[in-house]
Formats: C-alpha cells, structure tokens, sequence
C-alpha cells in the first residue's frame, strides 16, 4: 500500500486507500474505521470528559471472571454501536459471554477487548482498545477457534498522554496519533521495526516464586547482567498494562513476560487468545517481532473457547527466541535449572 509522508496522511485516507483493494478490504476498511471513531470516544470518557456513566463504578465481574467497571460496558457500547455501519458476520468481546452471530453472508468476524486494563482507570495509567478482524468462515460457528494466522487486521487504541491508534492490515505496522482539534487519526510513526536484540524486560517479579523454571532461568540470567551468561545488563520494566507494554516494545524494543505459572487460575497463563494475545502477535510480527508461549508460535494456536486463556511471551526476536530455548530439550545446556516437566501449549 503506498502511502503518503508522514503527518499529511489521516486515517481516513489510508483506510480509503485500502477499501479499493476489492469486497474484502472495503469491509475491512469500514470496519476499522467504526472501531476508530468508537476509540475517540472511549478517549473522552477515559480522560473523564463526560461519561457516560461514573468509570469509578464496579458492576461485578464479566463472563471470564475479571472485575467489570462502568467505562467497559460504555466501551463495548461504542464499539457495537459503531460497528452497527459495518457488516459483520460475527462479533465476540471480553465482557460478553458468548459470541454472537449475525448475518452470515458477511466478510468479517471481529473480537475486541474494549477496555483493556481498566483496573488502571483510578491510577492514571494508560489504558486501551484491543481489536482482532478474520474473515468469516464458511461454517460461521467456527469464526473464533481458528488460528490466529488467518488474521487480516488487528490493531489497539492507546489512551494516555496521547490517544495512539496502532494498526496492521497484513502489510506492517503503522501508529496514528488523535489530532484532537479536528477528532481525526493522522500518521505519525510508518513501518514500525522492533530491534532483534533490545536488553530490556518486562515480568510482574513478585510473582517470581511461582513460575517455572524456564521463565525463572531466563529472568535471572538477566539480572546476573555481565557477569552471566548474557554477557551484558538488563533493565527491567512492567507497566502492568497490556496496551503501554507492548506500545513500548513497539518503539524501544525488549520482551513482555506474562507467562503461565503457579497461582491457582494461572495454570494456562491469563491473557485471552482471541482478543488479546491473536491480536497482539499478529502486530508484533508485522513489525519484525516474535510472539510465543514458550513452546509454540502464539498465531499458529487455534482456541477452544472464545475466553481461553494463553501464556504470552512476545517482543524482540532473539529475546523471545532466548526464552525459547530455554523451554526446549536444550535447556540443560543453557541453565543449571531443573529440566521443565511440561512439554503442551495449555497444561491440564
């Protein structure tokens, strides 16, 4: 797709530019910019510019168990009613139990997780909009347990400082920034390359007692610096914020650790496949990236559930690609670790 120099290119244009590519990308065009003008207005109530109710508010928990606030209902309000102009044949989010259906004959099958990293909300961090576009499937019953290499679009909404809109159509990653005078989405940042080898990571540590020891291994490697076998210093980081980690990496390079561990509930890791950990990988290897769970390519896992749950260990290649052996039958050669007794995706 050819594109214009930065800061003359809105994301209307780029999106317009798309939709004359044939039935397909027209569809996925309008569908993406419906998610775009929703995120505009999540923005506003995210900053606290009138909303639509207090974000401040617990309603309960939504159907995967997470604590469901005021903001992610208005959130995944906007959203339905944006994609309304759409045509959609299936639709899933994260505080809906179920996926629903709609007319068949549609292109497009679209999962969002509308507000990720609400709990932020009363500490002023970033929060943001996760979405993920597959082309409907024959049997539309099937639209979200396919694997995440049938994706075409994928993108997130960053709402701090800035409103950022990362997106990748199937042809690298581009950031449009929200101009806020005008409400428009303009080119900022073209052809996002995450650096190979970055000595940054970013893992919640207090849980350190409960992981395994692969993840274990590799996080102390790091931390003996230049003198273990990394033969050079890490810093660590964790936001704790899927949205700002992986807009970090996206700019500055480095790993995101959110692995699998002991904890009861966190035995298959706590990211959603569908809606956060598809659309997150298929980004990051857009921009030269890589995204595993350890032991597989998170695109290539195919889900059981449309709330599955998934390890997630994502960022710049060599790190993850570090963090692979030492999951691998190598691992004895790299660490003085005990050998990791589980050899699946998902443990049981």
């Amino acid at each position: 797709m050819a594109r214009q120099s930065l800061g003359l290119t809105t994301l209307g244009e780029y999106l317009e530019r798309h939709s004359e590519t044939g039935p397909l990308g027209f569809s996925v065009a309008t569908a993406v910019d419906a998610i775009a003008t929703a995120c505009i207005e999540i923005s506003g109530l995210a900053r606290g510019g009138a909303p639509v109710t207090s974000a401040d508010i617990i309603l309960g928990t939504n159907a995967d168990g997470d604590v469901q606030k005021d903001l992610d209902i208005s959130a995944d309000w906007l959203i339905r009613r944006a994609l309304a102009s759409a045509s959609i044949a299936a639709f899933a989010s994260e505080e809906a139990a179920k996926p629903e259906f709609y007319d068949p004959a549609s292109l497009l099958c679209v999962a969002v997780d509308p507000l990720d990293g609400s709990a932020n909300l009363d500490l002023n961090m970033s929060v943001g909009t996760i979405f993920s576009i597959t082309p409907a499937p024959r049997d539309v019953s099937q639209a979200f347990r396919r694997p995440g290499t049938e994706q075409i679009a994928a993108g997130f909404a960053l709402y701090g400082p800035q409103t950022s809109f990362v997106l990748t159509l199937g042809d690298g990653v581009d950031i449009f920034t929200l101009d806020p005078a005008d409400a428009i989405f303009r080119l900022t940042r073209a052809r996002v390359r995450i650096p190979a080898d970055v000595s940054e990571f970013a893992i919640n540590a207090s849980n350190r007692r409960y992981w395994d020891p692969p993840v274990r291994a590799f996080i102390d490697e790091c931390l003996a610096g230049v003198e273990g076998p990394a033969d050079q210093d890490f810093n660590m980081r964790w936001i704790g914020s899927l949205v700002a980690e992986i807009y970090r990496i996206l700019l500055h390079g480095g790993v995101f650790l959110y692995p699998a561990d002991n904890r009861d509930g966190y035995g298959n890791g706590r990211l959603r496949l569908v809606y956060e950990a598809h659309p997150m990988a298929f980004i990051v290897e857009q921009a030269g990236g890589a995204a595993s769970t350890g032991y597989a390519r998170v695109l290539d896992l195919a889900p059981d559930t449309v709330h599955q749950r998934v390890p997630l260990i994502l960022g710049s290649s060599e790190q993850v690609r570090r963090i692979e052996q030492f999951h691998g039958p190598e691992i004895g050669a790299c660490t003085n670790a005990p050998l990791f007794a589980h050899r699946g995706f998902f443990r049981v």
